[in-house]
């Protein structure tokens, strides 16, 4: 049985910690590492690296940097299909699917990469007579990252390559069950040059989070996760004097219209209700059909989800995986016997699937579930599993109120031919990002990624130029060198531009 160690000042420890955990396969439901959790003085260590390792990194040439972040692309672009097989591994998700989650971390590094021209700063010549006035952003110091486990290289990409491009340094905390895939980028940041101790991993549980949460020496942090422990990261961070952006769950909504082509929107909404096992905060949950799409959506969807190959993810063949722990297929199993309970119509019931060769693997397979009020369980709650929720609504503005009245507002997408309604949708709902024929509007790296309401706590978008924002603070400078001999005695009013 392998051990998971610390990565702290450009080397792994297993630190102070006597603590284990458990990482399991989920195809197999078979254990096959421990992580050793971090104590409250391996986080101080981490810290300590990180802060000692800012005094230097935080001066270097934007030159210097981007040379490494370039190192760091090349690398983590020659390792796509190893660092797939550890998330296929570890979390469960099929490699094609743990490919793309690489690439779109890269499309962070990649923007990353024009650090220089991002940082560029503002400069008035001549504000008043002899005073010039300009602008730049400077690093905040030791960044935390706190992700979570669906997506193991993607998310932690969302955050440190533009805090580390900014001068910042960095520790990232990733979920205990899928920890590799940190270790791993950290050994290639190693490879493309970075210093000792600016990018540092701590595995670990609540103990490590809340070390990271109070630690004096820590500037910033930045989560994904669950709404509660979003709000409960917000609060504790905040009042410690961070800096914070904490990114919550979800519940997104799909609206097809009548006059939508729905064998199109039947095919996408597959995809994003069952892809990666429904374990995104962007996976479409809940289909609002509008007037007489109802009946045609749920057959067609019925055939959908029984269409989906399901397999564990080293297999080319399967479409699906398993979720991600026991507890996890428990949870979601219990749901969709709630949702049946309360009077919802099961039409593909994924519980209790068993894969050959795999029958102890976390496996649920696709379910729809029809008729689902507002009230139930499955639509109230965020699943996180291969679980679609069929609403039914009369209009696409009772459709937009029902989103409105939902407390996440973290993405959503409409499926229409109509210019007009996709305009009055785009218009009206309180979402933070919104798919027209698009059914997961994860924007791309030079754009910011962030919901509204329960959905996102502090007002920072994560990656993109928000994101450049949250990982520095500006100075400004107003400055003036007179001639010696046209120097004259200041003045007691408040300055003006003359």
């Amino acid at each position: 049985m392998s051990t998971i160690e610390h990565w702290i000042g450009g080397s792994l420890t297993a630190g102070t910690a006597t603590r284990r955990g458990a990482v399991f396969n989920p195809a197999t439901g078979q254990q096959q590492h421990e992580v050793v959790l971090a104590e409250p003085a391996d986080v101080d260590a981490a810290v300590a690296a990180a802060k000692s390792a800012f005094a230097s990194w935080s001066q270097a040439s934007l030159s210097a940097r981007t040379k490494i972040m370039f190192n760091f692309r090349e690398l983590v672009n020659a390792h796509v299909r190893e660092l797939a097989e550890i998330v296929s591994d570890e979390h469960g998700k099929v490699l094609s699917d743990a490919a793309g989650e690489v690439q779109r971390g890269l499309e962070v590094v990649e923007f990353a990469c024009g650090i220089p021209q991002l940082l560029k700063g503002d400069y008035s010549d001549q504000a008043s007579t002899g005073v010039d006035v300009f602008s730049f952003r400077e690093p905040l110091g030791v960044c935390a990252g706190i992700t979570p486990f669906n997506f193991p290289v993607m998310v932690p990409m969302w955050m440190y390559p533009v805090a580390i491009a900014c001068g910042n340094t960095f520790v990232l905390k990733p979920s205990e069950r899928d920890p590799s895939a940190s270790n791993f980028v950290a050994d290639l940041w190693r490879r493309a040059g970075l210093p000792e101790g600016v990018f540092n991993v701590v595995h670990g549980d609540k103990a490590a989070v809340d070390a990271l949460l109070e630690h004096p020496d820590v500037a910033a942090v930045s989560f994904v996760g669950s709404t509660p422990i979003a709000r409960y990261i917000h609060q504790q961070a905040s009042a410690t004097g961070k800096r914070v952006q904490a990114l919550g769950g979800a519940k997104n909504h799909a609206i097809i219209l009548p006059d939508a082509d729905l064998e199109y929107a039947a095919n996408h909404l597959a995809a994003a209700a069952f892809g990666s096992a429904g374990e995104r905060c962007m996976a479409i949950s809940a289909a609002v059909a509008v007037g007489d799409a109802g009946d045609a959506l749920r057959d067609i969807m019925t055939r959908k989800a029984h269409d989906v190959v399901v397999g564990p993810g080293r297999d080319p063949r399967s479409e699906m995986g398993p979720v991600v722990t026991a507890a996890a297929k428990e949870r979601i199993e219990s749901l969709i016997g709630t949702g049946e309970q309360q009077g919802a119509e099961l039409l593909v019931d994924g519980r209790g699937l068993k894969v050959p060769g795999y029958e102890n693997g976390f496996f649920v397979g696709p379910t729809v579930i029809d008729r689902v009020e507002t009230g139930m369980d499955v639509y109230t709650e965020e699943i996180f599993g291969p679980v679609l929720s069929v609403v039914r609504s009369d209009t696409v503005d009772a459709a937009i109120e029902l989103i409105n009245a939902n407390p996440y507002g973290n993405g959503t997408a409409i499926f229409t031919n109509s210019g007009e309604a996709a305009r009055r949708f785009q218009r009206g709902v309180n979402v933070g990002m919104i798919g027209i024929n698009v059914p997961i509007p994860v924007p791309m790296a030079y754009y910011s990624f962030g919901g509204w309401k329960d959905s996102l706590f502090g007002d920072k978008h994560i990656h993109g130029p928000e994101g450049v924002s949250f990982y520095t603070r500006g100075k400004v400078v107003t400055s003036r060198w007179p001639h010696v001999e046209a120097a004259h005695g200041a003045s007691m009013h408040f300055p003006t531009a003359s």
